[in-house]
């Protein structure tokens, strides 16, 4: 069914009140579904609740209301649920048991496209860089003059966009791994998985199972496929979708590109799987001058980005200018500030191993902050890769335990200090980043970098990632006198 069918009689429950569930509530009721929303926590969501119930749904919240289907409820037809439920979660499994369809808001997007605009959508998924990503190619095909949005995990919901009156030239979509498992009839004109590492294994029960979601994007893609060539995981999750004839594989590379590839060369970001002549030569997109950092990760979202940008048919001209205009969002990498030789880095947003290594890449020597919430990732890797880059280490957060038996086992010799939660004395009104940035302090020399990469999410200590790299650089400056 899509936004011009009649939703009349269609009786829908929506599992989680969130972001995507209001919008999914919202759109279904507009489009005349009775609607039920469910939801444990009501906490922030009264207002929202109140605005559908005068629209005519039928909003639930509070302890036990998603223990189960509504017994008042005569039939479900479909259950849209959110995409941080788990597939064992009971509701959901009730859902299945009675053959109920359920869907993610991303397959409802899907299927609430207009029939008369089939508006692209441009698909990005991974581990790490997603957002960026996606950030990158929204403003590369703005650059050409396209009316596009960055909508899915990021920006605008996914029913949102769709829904607009206004019809977008096409979307560029975040898309986690949660919101693909849910996803069952999507066909992106082009689609990348950035990467594939150790992350929300509390999630799932092995990675196995997370590449597999992340692989789901691929499916029945219908212009190219963008994997990483440094990560033999995305090249086999493209070997293993079914896509639409014609389709093609795009490799990612920070080395010299192959044809069929984009890639460095020199300094240049360069082209050769969209222009006629890629078996001889490479089309020159920008430098790495022109993005807002040079670090490796940076430059690889980029070249992601102008992947899908390119299958969609933007000149190298748009891809340029995207990208030279573009800055990233904060607690991404940030220089908090830089005095006497060391220079102290934001990059909060590296809530798991994978993209703390990639954000450790970047400096050399550094003194590593991290921990938090492991999520069940390990460290061993990381550390082994970055050991002789490593000044020291302060760790803080439930974890830390985690990070520390990494650095024992593989890098012995880096000193390694722990803030805890519990001491007095050396506390401000900066928290344990006060003591957190007092003890990178002691172990930094001139010419080292004081990065915060976590590795770890943040909601130990801090409600979110950015709240963690608020509390940092409001320490730091005040370590540094203001």
């Amino acid at each position: 069914m899509g936004q011009t069918d009649s939703w009349d009689g269609v009786r829908a429950v929506v599992a989680g009140f969130g972001v995507s569930g209001f919008a999914a509530a919202d759109n279904l009721t507009h489009l005349g579904a009775s609607v039920t929303v469910l939801d444990e926590n009501p906490v922030g969501k009264e207002e929202q609740a109140e605005l559908l119930g005068v629209l005519g749904a039928d909003v639930r919240l509070g302890p036990g209301t998603t223990a189960a289907l509504p017994a008042d409820l005569d039939h479900v037809d479909v259950v849209v649920t959110s995409p941080g439920w788990r597939p064992d979660s009971p509701l959901l499994v009730q859902a299945r048991e009675r053959g109920i369809p359920v869907w993610g808001e991303v397959e409802l997007a899907w299927r609430l496209r207009h029939p008369d605009h089939d508006t692209p959508w441009l698909a990005v998924t991974g581990t790490n860089g997603k957002t960026t990503t996606v950030q990158m190619l929204d403003a590369i095909l703005r650059a050409a003059g396209l009316r596009s949005v960055a909508a899915g995990n990021v920006g605008l919901p996914l029913v949102e966009a769709v829904m607009d009156p206004v019809p977008h030239d096409v979307l560029a979509v975040e898309l986690s791994s949660f919101q693909l498992h849910y996803t069952d009839s999507m066909s992106a004109q082009s689609a990348a998985v950035l990467n594939v590492a150790e992350d929300h294994l509390d999630w799932y029960p092995s990675m196995t199972e997370y590449a597999a979601d992340k692989g789901r994007v691929f499916e029945r893609v219908q212009r190219a496929c963008v994997y990483n060539v440094a990560d033999p995981t995305t090249e086999q999750l493209v070997r293993d979708a079914e896509v639409v004839e014609g389709a093609r594989a795009i490799g990612i590379t920070l080395g010299m590109p192959q044809p069929g590839m984009l890639g460095l060369v020199e300094g240049l970001l360069v082209d050769r799987a969209f222009i006629e002549e890629r078996s001889t030569s490479a089309a020159e997109l920008c430098t790495v001058d022109d993005l807002p950092s040079p670090a490796p990760h940076v430059v690889f979202n980029a070249l992601a980005a102008a992947a899908l940008a390119r299958a969609h048919g933007v000149s190298q001209q748009a891809v340029r200018d995207g990208l030279r205009g573009f800055s990233l969002d904060g607690h991404r990498i940030a220089v908090v500030a830089e005095q006497d030789g060391i220079t102290w880095v934001d990059d909060s947003k590296a809530t798991n191993p994978h993209a703390a290594l990639s954000s450790l890449r970047a400096y050399d020597p550094v003194v590593w902050v991290a921990g938090g919430l492991a999520k069940g990732a390990r460290f061993d890797d990381l550390v082994a890769s970055v050991r002789d880059r490593l000044r020291g280490a302060v760790l803080l957060g439930r974890d830390a335990d985690v990070v520390a038996e990494a650095l024992s086992r593989h890098a012995p010799d880096v000193p390694v200090i722990r803030v805890g939660t519990d001491e007095t004395g050396a506390d401000d009104e900066h928290g344990p980043m006060g003591r957190v940035v007092e003890a990178a302090a002691s172990l930094a020399q001139p010419g080292d970098t004081v990065l915060l990469a976590p590795g770890c999410a943040s909601m130990d200590q801090f409600a979110h990632y950015g709240a963690r790299g608020d509390a940092f650089a409001a320490a730091v400056r005040a370590h540094l006198g203001g």
